[in-house]
């Protein structure tokens, strides 16, 4: 069976944003990438996305998923969904974005480093202890 390149005829009219964000596995649903970019989280250029804003080649993305930010340019338009690789193929991560993420990400872990969440929640006793440490802080 012959590779096929994830973009077809319609590169020159260009793909719905929240399409592509659901082709290219930003996020799972075309609801949830409809939820992000009218929630701000998504922006073309330097403009607010709109769900039905048409996404060419070439075109930069910015994207805020969670704690991470990815700034992308568009390289091709799928049209459906396919495998991660071909989804990958879809878009170019800037490296200035790729270094932010990957340093917030050490960051966020060495943070989480010190803190041992307890095996169970505290019983009468502990709670009891808990709001008296809580009163010393009042102080």
């Amino acid at each position: 069976m012959k590779q096929r390149h994830p973009a077809n005829a319609t590169t020159a009219a260009g793909v719905r944003l929240d399409v592509w964000l659901w082709a290219t596995r930003f996020f799972k649903t075309r609801a949830l990438a409809k939820q992000a970019i009218e929630g701000g989280k998504v922006h073309v250029g330097n403009e607010a996305g709109r769900p039905s804003k048409l996404v060419h080649v070439g075109n930069r993305l910015d994207i805020t998923r969670g704690e991470d930010r990815y700034e992308l340019d568009v390289t091709a338009l799928p049209e459906k969904r396919g495998s991660a690789a071909v989804a990958q193929l879809c878009y170019r991560e800037t490296p200035e974005s790729r270094s932010k993420r990957e340093q917030a990400a050490e960051q966020r872990r060495l943070a989480a480093a010190g803190y041992a969440k307890p095996a169970t929640k505290p019983d009468k006793r502990a709670r009891r202890l808990i709001l008296a440490l809580g009163d010393i802080d009042a102080l």
